[in-house]
C-alpha cells in the first residue's frame, strides 16, 4: 500500500477506526461509507441496545437507513452481549463483507472488544447462569474468605495473583473452576488467538487520539444536547418498556444511564417502586452518608460529565497500548484528530 487512500486499500483489508467518545469518527466513517467501497461495523458496546438511542448517541432511524451499521440495535436492554459474542459475529461478517466485494469499517471506541480483535480473546470460558448464581449464594452465605480458602486448595497459582480483597476476580475464578474442573490460570496461560492474526486478512488501524481540551468541549456540548433531547425521559420509558430491568445490568450500567437511575433513586422517583430491587436501589442510595442532600439535577449532568471524560481517558490509554500490537499482518497508525485521517483517506 503506497499511500493511505480509500482507493489504495487492498480488498483484503480490514479498517479499524477507533477514537474516544464524541471525537467525531462516526461522521468520516459515513463519508467513507459513501465511496461504495466499505461496509460499517459498530464497535461501541452501548448501540447493540435497542431503545437506547440518545444516552449512546446512537445515530437515527433515517442516518442507520442511509450508512448501514453491523450490531447495531440487535438485542433489548435486558440481555448481555459478551466480547466473545462480538468476535463471533465479527469474524463472520468479515467473511461476508469481503464475498460482497467490499472492506470492513470497524468505527466505535469500545476499546476492551478492540483489544480481543487485535490482541487475541482470553481463553477462559463464559460460566452458565446456574453456576454464577451458586457462587453468588455462596458467596453471600459464608463470606470471600471460604472462595479464597477453596482456590488456595484448587489454584494456589491464581491466589499468587488476586488479594482476598479482589472479590469481583477470586468469584470469576471459582465459578470457572466449579464449572470446568479446570484452574483459571491454567486457563489465563492458555495462548490467544486473534483475529488479526490471520494471513488472509491485512487489518489497518486508525488510531486517533485527540487533544483533551478540545474532546471535553466536544463531550460537554455532546451531553448539553442529549439533555435537551430528552435522557432522562428515555430512561424513564426503558424502565415502563422493560419492567425486568435491573440496575447490575451492563446496560444501565452505561455512562448517562447510570447518573440519571441516580437521579431517580435519590429524587424517588414514582419508579422506583416498579420492583423490589429498583425499591432496594433507592434505598442503598438514600441511606449512603455522602448522598444527605438529594442529587439535583444539575448534580446528576455533572456527574455524567465527568463519568464521560473519565471513560475518554480510559479510551485514550487503552489506544496507548495497542501500538505494541502491530505486526505482518496487522498495521496501526497513531493520528492526533480525526481531520487528519479524513485527509489521508479521501
Amino acid at each position: 500500500m503506497n499511500k493511505l487512500y480509500y482507493k489504495n486499500i487492498p480488498d483484503h483489508a480490514v479498517l479499524s477506526l477507533i477514537a474516544p467518545t464524541a471525537s467525531g469518527k462516526t461522521d468520516l466513517a459515513c463519508r467513507l461509507y459513501d465511496t461504495g467501497r466499505f461496509e460499517l461495523i459498530s464497535v461501541d458496546s452501548a448501540l447493540v441496545y435497542q431503545d437506547m438511542n440518545i444516552g449512546t448517541a446512537k445515530p437515527t432511524v433515517e442516518e442507520l437507513a442511509r450508512f448501514p451499521h453491523h450490531l447495531v440495535n440487535i438485542i433489548k436492554p435486558t440481555m448481555t452481549y459478551s466480547v466473545a459474542n462480538f468476535v463471533a459475529a465479527i469474524e463472520t461478517l468479515i467473511h461476508q463483507i469481503h464475498q460482497n466485494g467490499r472492506i470492513p469499517l470497524l468505527v466505535g471506541g469500545t476499546m476492551m472488544y478492540y483489544m480481543a480483535l487485535l490482541d487475541g480473546l482470553s481463553a477462559v470460558p463464559e460460566t452458565s447462569s446456574a453456576i454464577r448464581q451458586q457462587v453468588k449464594d455462596w458467596l453471600n452465605e459464608k463470606g470471600i474468605a471460604d472462595l479464597y480458602a477453596y482456590l488456595q486448595a484448587y489454584d494456589p497459582k491464581i491466589c499468587q495473583r488476586l488479594t482476598i480483597c479482589d472479590t469481583q476476580r477470586i468469584t470469576r475464578a471459582v465459578e470457572v473452576h466449579q464449572q470446568t474442573g479446570i484452574p483459571m490460570s491454567v486457563w489465563q496461560d492458555t495462548p490467544k488467538i486473534a483475529l488479526s492474526h490471520n494471513p488472509n486478512h491485512y487489518w489497518i488501524t486508525l488510531s486517533v487520539e485527540p487533544q483533551r481540551a478540545w474532546l471535553h468541549e466536544r463531550i460537554s456540548k455532546r451531553l448539553d444536547m442529549m439533555w435537551e433531547l430528552g435522557l432522562v425521559n428515555e430512561v424513564i420509558e426503558l424502565l415502563k418498556k422493560y419492567p425486568t430491568l435491573a440496575p447490575d445490568m451492563p446496560s444501565m450500567r452505561c455512562v448517562g444511564y447510570r447518573q440519571v437511575l441516580e437521579f431517580l433513586g435519590m429524587s424517588g422517583h414514582e419508579l422506583m417502586d416498579i420492583s423490589p430491587v429498583w425499591q432496594q436501589f433507592a434505598k442503598n442510595l438514600q441511606k449512603d452518608p455522602s448522598n444527605v442532600i438529594p442529587m439535583s439535577c444539575q448534580d446528576m449532568k455533572n456527574k455524567a460529565l465527568y463519568a464521560t471524560r473519565q471513560l475518554a481517558k480510559r479510551q485514550s490509554t487503552w489506544q496507548r497500548s495497542l501500538a505494541r500490537l502491530g505486526g505482518e499482518s496487522s498495521l496501526i497508525l497513531p493520528f492526533s484528530s480525526i481531520q487528519e485521517v479524513q485527509e489521508q483517506l479521501l
